[in-house]
């Protein structure tokens, strides 16, 4: 067994189901038990499952500090990890939570708070549980303003700018990662925007963000997707618009996993 995982590499011939590869292809959502992909954003279950299979331990914490429909918390309870989730948008806080109680694990715990991660009392939440840090944090921030969550100022999907929202999640990641244990490790979630005829490279901005707080790159990730709700149905435009135009379709985004060193 290593430090960071439940995985026994004398019968590692028996997790076939965990992906090491950097492509993650993967064919359709886990749509089971409270698991539900109406809200606009959220991510497939596999991803959580497969990060918290590679770096966490049963009972370990996880800490996810964009919330939104309580995926990563959902999963955390299904693997026996203890979880904590942070949601700006109260409305959808208060349905994640009871979404996320119908996975309930008395073995574990599942705990979500109404909040702005980029100055959320984040170590008066360690005292209030009892636990001296956290051993994983998972991050799905708004890809800029390509969806607008809420008419909240502080959500990122409202940053009028690049550097304004670049800003902020770099808030959020001192404020957060601030109680990962050493060597543990962290993971976001994050695509590319296309705008004025350009890419912005929204994700390695992020992953540079890390990068200059001292993280350690382990890992740069490509995962598919075919369908987006904004796509629904319309491939047939987008392939037109592609053809007559100079891009190319967006078909995958990027899971950047970092550890923390110090």
């Amino acid at each position: 067994m290593s430090k960071y995982n439940d995985i026994d590499m004398k019968n590692w011939k028996n997790y076939s189901e965990i992906y090491t590869d950097s492509l993650w292809i993967i064919d359709k959502r886990d749509n089971s038990g409270a698991h539900n992909g109406k809200y606009h954003g959220n991510f497939i279950p596999q991803i959580p499952h497969q990060l918290f299979t590679r770096y966490t331990k049963i009972n370990d914490w996880i800490l996810d500090p964009f919330m939104g429909s309580g995926t990563s918390l959902i999963e955390a309870q299904r693997m026996g990890r203890n979880s904590i989730g942070i949601e700006l948008q109260e409305s959808v806080a208060q349905e994640a939570t009871q979404r996320i109680a119908t996975e309930k694990n008395d073995k574990c715990k599942a705990i979500s708070f109404i909040g702005n991660s980029k100055d959320f009392a984040i170590e008066n939440l360690l005292k209030c549980l009892s636990i001296k840090n956290i051993q994983f944090v998972i991050m799905h921030p708004p890809y800029w303003d390509i969806i607008k969550f809420s008419d909240n100022p502080q959500d990122l999907s409202n940053a009028k700018t690049l550097d304004d929202f670049l800003h902020s999640f770099d808030q959020v990641i001192k404020n957060t990662t601030k109680i990962l244990e050493k060597n543990r490790y962290c993971a976001v979630v994050i695509g590319d925007k296309y705008a004025n005829s350009q890419i912005i490279p929204l994700g390695f901005h992020c992953m540079n963000l890390f990068l200059n707080r001292g993280f350690i790159l382990k890992a740069i990730l490509v995962k598919n997707f075919d369908e987006t709700k904004g796509k629904n149905n319309k491939q047939g435009i987008w392939r037109y618009r592609a053809l007559s135009s100079d891009f190319y379709i967006f078909k995958h985004e990027y899971i950047f996993v970092f550890k923390k060193s110090w």
